[in-house]
């Protein structure tokens, strides 16, 4: 898998955006093929759908953080909201963003969300 040119260029786009390497190993149990499932889901999301020419990335980062607190996965929230700070996109734009979701996705779903958002934001100060 690290020879792998594919997996290398998506865990470098990953990288990029997230301002640090990404790291998946398996959990506690996990069996050997869940590597495969980190290194397929990295490739399409990393390797194939940041990439693509047809959204800039601010675009791309607001989209991603709506549809992850909307979808009210919280952990991939966290990345999302890591990924829109670390490229520049600001704190106020994305509680802009959190009262847009609000008036779409209902107060109890973006509420629960934006806590989230809050903890990011003070990880950037």
């Amino acid at each position: 898998m690290p020879d792998d040119p594919r997996y290398q260029q998506a865990l470098d786009t990953a990288q990029r955006l997230l301002g640090q390497p990404l790291t998946l190993p398996l959990a506690d149990g996990e069996p050997a093929v869940g590597q495969d499932f980190r290194r397929l889901a990295t490739e399409h999301t990393f390797g194939d759908s940041w990439p693509r020419p047809g959204l800039d990335l601010r675009s791309r980062c607001l989209i991603s953080v709506a549809v992850a607190a909307a979808l009210g996965t919280h952990e991939p929230l966290r990345g999302q909201l890591r990924i829109a700070l670390t490229s520049g996109v600001t704190k106020e734009e994305i509680v802009e963003l959190f009262i847009h979701l609000e008036a779409y996705a209902g107060a109890a779903r973006a509420f629960d969300s934006y806590q989230v958002a809050a903890a990011v934001f003070g990880e950037h100060r």
